[in-house]
């Protein structure tokens, strides 16, 4: 017996199967049409400048302004990072370990008030009062009335805690040294009178913020 003939499709079969093939289904056409409608809906956003003040502007640009917010914002975050570390330490956190550094500066031969403390780490002196209770109950910090204002206390460090920062000061000098080490006297120099200024400015930025929330509440 014969065997059966096998017969090829023609030239245009094979041309319609092609055809067939290579045609979207209708999912990828969807896809394909909304990835269209995405590009065509996507229109150039240039964001006004965000500083109107001639010496903060580059040619009309605020490009550079823009790169000092960020670079401040990461210097900050970095310094908490480094005060997080020098407070892991000595058992305390960032904060305190910030108190306990700034009553050290401060204290001379009678110790140092609540209210001096908190001006110079720019908190309230509620903060500093309830940290300070804290630290004392560590056993790191004392507390003692204060003989020209019965109202308030004077801060010292205990021998408990100036041993503490002995033992740290070699860790807070190498973090510091690779911190700042890049900048000469002149640009420390700078870098103080800025820092100074923006503190100045930074306390009117929010005493108009604290208003502006205030009038929408």
């Amino acid at each position: 017996m014969k065997g059966t003939l096998q017969i090829s499709p023609t030239i245009s079969q094979q041309g319609t199967a092609s055809s067939q093939d290579k045609k979207p289904s209708g999912s990828q056409s969807t896809r394909s049409r909304r990835t269209r409608e995405r590009i065509t809906a996507a229109a150039p956003y240039h964001v006004p400048a965000t500083v109107s003040s001639a010496e903060l502007l580059d040619r009309g640009s605020d490009r550079k302004f823009r790169g000092l917010i960020h670079d401040l914002l990461t210097v900050a975050r970095r310094l908490e990072m480094a005060r997080d570390h020098f407070g892991r330490l000595i058992n305390v956190s960032g904060p305190q370990y910030h108190l306990l550094m700034s009553v050290a500066q401060l204290q001379g031969n009678l110790g140092v008030s609540v209210g001096a403390v908190a001006q110079v780490m720019r908190v309230s002196s509620a903060f500093v009062t309830s940290e300070s209770g804290k630290l004392s109950a560590l056993g790191v910090l004392r507390k003692r009335p204060n003989p020209r204002d019965r109202r308030g206390a004077l801060l010292s460090l205990t021998q408990a805690g100036r041993l503490k920062m002995d033992r740290l000061i070699p860790e807070i000098r190498e973090v510091n040294d690779l911190f700042f080490g890049s900048l000469d006297a002149h640009s420390f120099s700078e870098l103080c009178a800025s820092a100074a200024a923006l503190v100045h400015g930074s306390r009117e930025a929010m005493q108009y913020t604290q208003k502006a929330e205030e009038a929408a509440s």
